[in-house]
């Protein structure tokens, strides 16, 4: 999840429209396992996570215990958002948000012109300063992918099974029903037909794009398997190629509808690949250099700046959108209801399928929070070229960029206060 920054009146000139049209768019701790609860584990075939790994073997050899390479917290001290680290700092996580909120939109309509140039430094309606934050945030989870571990997804697939039958056969449908519910019945009264008709539209692509970015901060901040997410993000953009473009076509009856593909190259390589290939980079010269702990080391380091990345991130994104906050609170909140709705539905039904299948913490957390999440990008990139710079379409994706932060850090909580609903770790069978 990035905001575009698509919105221009003409070439050169950056977001900044008048009035009524302006900038509408914008940890399970560490698991310890007695060495006998391995060997009962090989005795029987059986693999424990990541049990092939190098961290792994160098921790057995050492001192003849399975660890988990999750550490950044401990097993009791995670709760919520708060657990060691970040002390009371990351406790109060929810205060510095709401902050950051009231900061970002007093911000943008004190120094708009700041904003606004921010907004303007982007590479196929990719803001490079809301990149470089996110890099910030999602790089210590990259430092944890191994490579080597990828297989155990295809070992165990039923976490990517479930984030593909909910962003693909799930969300798009009741993003679109309650979409119509809504605009069509509940406030059919207080919005024009027209209107409604595009907020109608601009719901849909947000509930056919699904979240490539932010996915990683959430993953994170749940302490979720780091190859396990990328996996599950990578081929979820990888169908995001050929099934964006007809689903969405059949449910905004468009024809004609094509992916920009530019905006889905370009935030693949900006928040996939350039994040991933500097992650794989440090954690092989910090294991060459001083081991597996080095790591844990490292990233546990970086935990305080990913927070404040995303702190910083929440000020621009509101501060993009203050305007539109301030001049059209009534339609930002008849959009913001039925979004509400879908975010705390999808996850509810991923989360609670997750606690069926008993897959681990780990796996479960991130599935449904990528099922949850949107891919704001394409959803504003499509709604302008179909519907209009200053249309419902485009208002209404951008709604979307305003509630995903606050929603997404109340799951986040969530699911960290719920851990003890499922496996600690994959246990036999758990996530086949």
């Amino acid at each position: 999840m990035v905001v575009s920054h698509q919105w221009r009146t003409r070439p050169g000139v950056p977001w900044g429209l008048s009035g009524l049209q302006r900038r509408i768019a914008g940890r399970h701790g560490a698991q310890v396992v007695d060495a006998s609860t391995v060997e009962q584990s090989e005795a029987l075939g059986e693999r424990t996570p990541n049990d092939f790994t190098p961290e792994t073997r160098f921790r057995r050899e050492r001192d003849g215990q399975f660890m988990s390479t999750s550490t950044t917290t401990g097993a009791q001290g995670s709760k919520g958002l708060g657990g060691k680290g970040l002390g009371g700092f990351e406790r109060f996580l929810t205060v510095w948000v709401t902050l950051a909120i009231l900061a970002g939109i007093g911000l943008g309509l004190v120094v708009p012109g700041v904003f606004e140039q921010v907004a303007d430094l982007e590479v196929a309606n990719v803001n490079l300063v809301v990149a470089a934050l996110i890099w910030l945030m999602i790089y210590p989870m990259m430092l944890k992918v191994e490579p080597d571990c990828l297989n155990d997804v295809r070992r165990r697939p039923k976490g990517l099974v479930l984030t593909l039958i909910i962003n693909w056969l799930v969300k798009p449908f009741t993003m679109a029903g309650l979409a119509y519910l809504f605009f069509r019945f509940v406030f059919a009264d207080f919005v024009p037909a027209g209107e409604a008709d595009e907020y109608i539209a601009g719901m849909i692509l947000l509930g056919v794009a699904p979240c490539t970015a932010m996915v990683f901060v959430w993953s994170q901040l749940t302490n979720g398997n780091p190859n396990y997410t990328l996996a599950q993000v990578s081929i979820n953009d990888l169908i995001l190629v050929f099934a964006f473009a007809p689903i969405a076509g059949l449910l905004l009856g468009v024809t004609d509808l094509t992916v920009p593909w530019a905006t889905l190259i370009a935030s693949v390589a900006i928040f996939v690949v350039v994040p991933l290939g500097a992650g794989l980079a440090t954690r092989s010269s910090l294991l060459r250099k001083d081991g597996p702990e080095a790591v844990d080391t490292f990233a546990a380091r970086l935990k305080a700046t990913s927070i404040i990345g995303l702190l910083l991130t929440v000020v621009l994104l509101f501060g993009f959108q203050a305007e539109t906050i301030i001049d059209q609170p009534a339609r930002v909140l008849m959009i913001a209801v039925p979004l509400l709705i879908q975010s705390y539905g999808i996850f509810a039904i991923g989360y609670g399928a997750a606690r069926v299948l008993r897959l681990p913490f780990d796996v479960a957390a991130p599935a449904a929070m990528i099922g949850t999440s949107n891919f704001f990008e394409l959803a504003v990139a499509v709604a302008i070229s179909l519907y209009g710079l200053g249309s419902g379409a485009a208002l209404a994706t951008v709604v979307g960029v305003l509630i995903e932060v606050p929603v997404m850090l109340s799951l986040v909580s969530f699911a960290n206060r719920t851990q003890n609903w499922f496996p600690a770790l994959a246990t036999p069978g758990a996530a086949k």
